[in-house]
């Protein structure tokens, strides 16, 4: 077996983010491991998007390192970001789906945006992300017909095309009533028991509780680890 193997799935080694010139957080160092399930929480601009957002080459890395997915961010050229973001899934808060397209279309645009081209596979990985998710039969509906629940299932259905290494998650349930956020974080355990690494920044107090994983921390420009250090976690994100 090769040896890269073993190799965390995101490595962050003394990173400072900044938003224009400010620092947002600083000497920030962590692993997540393959399979691994992690939450990010702290409180609104305490810095997790910006975190994020490096992660997946939205903000660029200016001092530290970072290797996500095999890919070094302080070096990645603006045409591998694409690469970098097949071995990745992102998912948004706000959907980001395209409301003059069915399902399908949103799902099949994304396949051609990332190199598939073969018809027949293209369906076959659609309907295979859709079960996934729970989703059987609502390939032509628009995502106006689709409650918040469905919507978010297709946007995860959406970054498990290119069965992603790492599924790198914005406040996925913060627009859905707790019932369904409890659907929907059942559904990102399924998808981290198959292997998936996890890392999902949450304001949900109830989420943590009720599933209780390692956890980090944006505070004070820092970035805490449940792993190394104990912290409170307070419900007033």
């Amino acid at each position: 077996m090769a040896m890269f193997s073993s190799e965390p799935v995101v490595k962050v080694q003394e990173v400072s983010i900044f938003q224009d010139n400010h620092t947002v957080l600083k000497d920030v160092s962590f692993n997540i491991e393959k399979g691994e399930f992690v939450f990010l929480v702290g409180r609104t601009g305490s810095g997790k998007s910006s975190l994020l957002k490096t992660l997946y080459a939205d903000l660029p890395l200016r001092l530290g390192d970072i290797t996500i997915a095999g890919f070094n961010m302080r070096s990645i050229k603006s045409s591998q970001v694409p690469l970098l973001r097949r071995k990745i899934g992102i998912i948004f808060q706000d959907f980001q789906l395209f409301n003059d397209r069915t399902v399908a279309e949103n799902l099949m645009f994304v396949m051609k945006a990332t190199g598939w081209s073969d018809n027949a596979k293209m369906r076959a990985r659609l309907s295979e992300v859709l079960m996934r998710v729970g989703l059987g039969s609502i390939e032509k509906k628009m995502p106006h017909q689709l409650s918040g629940g469905e919507q978010q299932r297709v946007v995860i259905a959406r970054a498990l095309i290119n069965e992603p290494q790492i599924l790198i998650a914005d406040e996925p349930t913060g627009n859905l009533d707790p019932d369904v956020a409890g659907g929907i974080m059942k559904i990102f355990q399924q998808i981290n028991k198959s292997g998936t690494a996890v890392f999902m920044a949450t304001h949900s107090y109830g989420l943590i509780k009720k599933f209780p994983t390692r956890i980090l921390k944006c505070e004070d420009g820092k970035v805490l680890d449940s792993a190394r250090e104990k912290f409170e976690i307070i419900s007033d994100y």
